[in-house]
């Protein structure tokens, strides 16, 4: 796929997205897609629309057959459909029923924008998931050390990440957390080590080495008009009547 949409594409950005997909085809990337790919399978299994948009580094992506079109934005990597910057989404206002975040903001050189960006694209209703690195992990501790491309990533908790979509209009639904296993390159240690992952999917323990939330946009309804105040105006009571008498009457006749 060529670069050449991309000739005035900030370079930092291009580097970036490669090194990172580079990064998820390691054994140890693919350890952590793998129980990403679970976990996204069962959230997606419950979602309907017609357009669900994908958009992160990682090289594959499965969509859910409850959804009529999946799309692929991003950079010009393989198995991308729509190249666009992480700021300038070619999609429509309030067009996707579902999009998903998969790594993006780990990745990413303006996380705000980006996440704006994808608020931007989905309808009132719709949803929005979000997958990032847990910076409180064995995996975000690692990233303290690293020297390939997973020392660039950003690990945004997901706490704040939450804050910031509150600001943009969403409402958590929910939080989980996979990968509980060490980041161990030697596939004899993560084999032995495959327990954890049962162990703490069933706990839902917060050290996982990724995070996935799951957020609905609220709908605007209509402003009620404001009600005027009503003082109260106390009880009607009747007025005194003076009774006249038939003499008094006569005698004003005369």
């Amino acid at each position: 796929m060529s670069d050449r949409p991309f000739a005035n594409a900030d370079p930092r950005w291009l580097s970036l997205v490669r090194d990172a997909r580079e990064w998820f085809a390691t054994p140890l990337g693919q350890q952590m897609l793998q129980e990403e790919r679970r976990l996204l399978k069962e959230e997606l299994a419950r979602f309907f629309g017609g357009y669900l948009v994908h958009y992160g580094p990682p090289g594959d992506f499965e969509g859910t057959a409850q959804i009529r079109c999946c799309v692929r934005l991003g950079a010009p990597l393989p198995g991308v459909q729509i190249l666009c910057e992480e700021q300038a989404w070619p999609i429509a206002e309030h067009a996707a029923d579902v999009v998903v975040l998969q790594h993006a903001l780990d990745f990413s050189l303006s996380p705000h924008a980006l996440l704006r960006e994808a608020a931007r694209s989905v309808r009132p209703g719709g949803h929005l998931l979000v997958v990032g690195i847990n910076p409180r992990s064995l995996w975000g501790l690692r990233r303290l050390f690293a020297s390939d491309a997973l020392r660039q990533a950003r690990c945004i908790g997901s706490s704040r990440v939450g804050d910031w979509l509150s600001l943009l209009g969403f409402a958590l639904e929910k939080r989980r957390f996979g990968c509980y296993r060490p980041p161990l390159s030697s596939r004899a240690w993560q084999s032995r080590t495959a327990r954890l992952e049962s162990w703490g999917e069933s706990w839902q323990m917060p050290g996982g080495g990724f995070y996935l939330l799951v957020v609905r946009k609220l709908v605007v309804g209509l402003r009620p008009l404001p009600q005027t105040r009503r003082e109260p105006i106390g009880k009607l009571l009747p007025l005194p009547v003076v009774k006249v008498s038939g003499r008094a009457s006569s005698k004003h006749e005369a």
